[in-house]
């Protein structure tokens, strides 16, 4: 009776085991719910994207064309500058007193017009000089005619008639030197006041000068502009200033709106001490109205220096996937999905180091639309 117990026990113990085993294998090779994490990280991204005409123009996708070239747009900041030759300062060239003043801020002014007269001693000076100068000159000259006559005339010696013309040519070259220093000084004909001419013409931009005041040579009394003659000076980094070659093209956006078109006259070889940026003088096509020197502007450089194995495409051509840098390539059904490497950024530009070649047609306008439709075709296939 006992061994019969023990059959049965052992038994139910085996069934038991057998059934256990049953279960838990069929739990293990039956399906869950949830897929295993690495499945829902990722979805499934197709290669192409089909999208006919009619779609592309109902989402105002627009197309551009991969071009040779970096990034080659540099926004730079830029200062209206009057051209070394189109301003003038004019100063005191004596001591005197402001007598009379002729022109006012922002008056027209020709070249060598009078804006102003000074009374000088000095002018009085010089006038006498050339008084004095022109007198001995005729002195001499008056000698010099009476020993060539002399001469002629078997009267005295050539030494005579040398020695007066010695002395002709030294008190002419008084004369004239005398001359030169009047003029140079702008003395009147009075020989009392001397002139202050402007050697250009233009505008009256400084007229610090003050009626019956007393200044002393060097003093600056006006300045005149020509606003016809204008230049920008642009700040470059000196990584910028590596890309910009003599010759390039700018565009000049204006303070009070509009545009102008410039191109690179000159860089400076060196940097300034302070801001540690280059210069590179533009010149203008045409100076607009209303444009005055020392106002601020936005400089547009399109560089010329880009390297023909770069490319570059619209900066809103290049979206990013799953954290890789893609663009969607034209196709004849469509777009392809393409990776790529991309460098600097500048100005709405990207360069492109791999992933595409020259004249490939990619979208750019609304591009972020087709990367929506990848999205919800991966979502989809989820």
């Amino acid at each position: 009776m006992t061994r019969r117990k023990t059959f049965i026990a052992l038994g139910a113990v085996a069934i038991a085991a057998i059934l256990i085993w049953i279960i838990w294998g069929s739990a293990g090779n039956a399906p869950t719910d949830a897929p295993p994490p690495s499945q829902t990280a990722s979805a499934s991204i197709p290669s192409e994207i089909r999208l006919t005409d009619a779609q592309m123009q109902t989402a105002e996708i627009a197309l551009a064309t991969v071009e040779a070239g970096d990034a080659g747009e540099l926004i730079v900041p830029g200062t209206v500058r009057a051209a070394p030759s189109a301003v003038a300062r004019l100063d005191a060239r004596a001591n005197g007193v402001v007598a009379r003043i002729l022109k006012t801020l922002g008056d027209p002014v020709r070249r060598g017009e009078t804006v102003a007269l000074l009374e000088s001693a000095e002018a009085a000076t010089l006038a006498e000089q050339v008084a004095s100068a022109a007198a001995r000159a005729q002195q001499a000259r008056a000698a010099y005619e009476r020993e060539k006559r002399l001469f002629e005339a078997n009267v005295t010696a050539r030494q005579d008639l040398e020695a007066a013309q010695a002395a002709l040519s030294v008190a002419s070259a008084e004369l004239t030197r005398a001359r030169a220093a009047v003029q140079a000084a702008g003395v009147t004909r009075n020989g009392r006041s001397i002139a202050v001419t402007s050697p250009v013409g233009g505008r009256v931009t400084a007229a610090p000068a003050v009626l019956g005041s007393y200044v002393t040579a060097g003093t600056e009394l006006f300045r005149v502009v020509d606003p016809s003659r204008l230049q920008i000076e642009a700040a470059l980094s000196p990584a910028d200033a590596s890309k910009v070659a003599v010759g390039d093209v700018a565009t000049i956006s204006l303070p009070g709106g509009g545009q102008v078109d410039a191109r690179v006259r000159s860089i400076t070889p060196s940097v300034d001490l302070q801001t540690r940026a280059s210069t590179a003088v533009l010149s203008l096509r045409s100076a607009p109205p209303g444009l005055q020197p020392d106002s601020f502007v936005e400089v547009r450089l399109t560089t010329e220096a880009a390297s023909g194995s770069v490319l570059s495409v619209p900066a809103d051509a290049v979206q990013d996937l799953n954290g890789q840098s893609i663009v969607f390539v034209r196709t004849n059904r469509g777009f392809r999905v393409a990776p790529v490497t991309t460098g600097q950024r500048s100005a709405g530009r990207v360069t492109i180091l791999s992933g595409v070649t020259k004249g490939q047609q990619i979208a750019s306008r609304n591009a972020f639309l087709i990367k929506a439709e990848i999205a919800k075709q991966g979502e989809g296939d989820e």
